[in-house]
């Protein structure tokens, strides 16, 4: 399948749209970068406008499905089984200043499922995308997982706690056990395009946590149906209520997974 469903057909649409848009104002970042007041409005203003074109997108196709979204918070739909999980600008601290790692992330959640996922990178125009049982696919590529075996040989990926929140102390030591015993750690600032980047076999494996649903909704699927494995901290499938993900091809997930539970318990 290289070619879109009907409803993938929509969520690559809604989030190609919303990329332009991001495209054009990432090109004003630089020179705001040099003013006195910054731009950290002008990225807010950036961010709810392209979940404003998302979300217009969406409801014309599917004008009964619900939302949750990073900005606009929930909006029930009367379609109870159907809910739309956005993030409209995954990577803002990037996108703030003026690094082309950052996308749009659209995820369908189905009967409480993670049905269906895209994720647009603008700047390159790279478009992931899955639907449940029909494979995963950059662009018009088929994706696979890595197929390394030792940790040894595996690259992976992860999420730095920022200013302001809790864990740096865990988070510590979750990064020194996998530094200890793998090819190296990446943090991008992106954890849609991480998953992304596991699907395509890019990164082995990625951890994280304290997310939220729409940080990896989307990514979700797309690992699941590149072949790979995802669960939470715990081993098991409640990554959207506990916000930690682990991430990774069959070989490597589960020695990522003791690694992180290992160094979670040692604080």
């Amino acid at each position: 399948m290289s070619q879109y469903s009907p409803l993938l057909n929509v969520m690559v649409s809604a989030a190609q749209k919303a990329g332009r848009k991001l495209v054009r104002d990432f090109g004003e970042v630089e020179q705001l970068q040099v003013s006195r007041k910054g731009p950290a409005d002008f990225v807010s203003t950036a961010d709810k406008k392209a979940e404003q074109t998302v979300f217009e997108e969406l409801s014309k196709a599917r004008p009964k499905f619900g939302f949750l979204m990073e900005e606009s918070g929930e909006v029930v739909g009367s379609d109870i089984s159907n809910r739309w999980i956005i993030d409209p600008l995954d990577g803002t601290t990037n996108f703030l200043h003026g690094i082309p790692h950052f996308a749009v992330s659209i995820a369908l959640e189905r009967d409480s499922e993670i049905f269906a996922g895209v994720i647009h990178e603008p700047v390159t125009d790279q478009t992931f995308w899955a639907e449940k049982g029909k494979g995963a696919y950059l662009n018009r590529r088929r994706l696979r997982v890595s197929a390394r075996r030792n940790m040894a040989d595996s690259l992976f990926a992860t999420g730095i706690p920022f200013l302001g929140t809790p864990n740096h102390d865990r988070f510590m030591k979750e990064l020194a056990a996998v530094m200890e015993v793998s090819a190296g750690v990446r943090r991008n600032g992106a954890a849609s395009l991480d998953l992304a980047w596991v699907a395509a076999g890019r990164f082995d494996g990625y951890w994280e946590t304290d997310l939220c649903p729409w940080d990896i909704a989307a990514g979700i699927v797309l690992v699941r149906e590149a072949g790979g494995y995802v669960t939470d901290v715990a081993g098991k499938g409640d990554m959207l209520s506990t916000g930690g993900i682990i991430a990774g091809n069959d070989n490597v997930h589960g020695p990522l997974s003791s690694l992180v539970r290992k160094a979670q318990k040692s604080v």
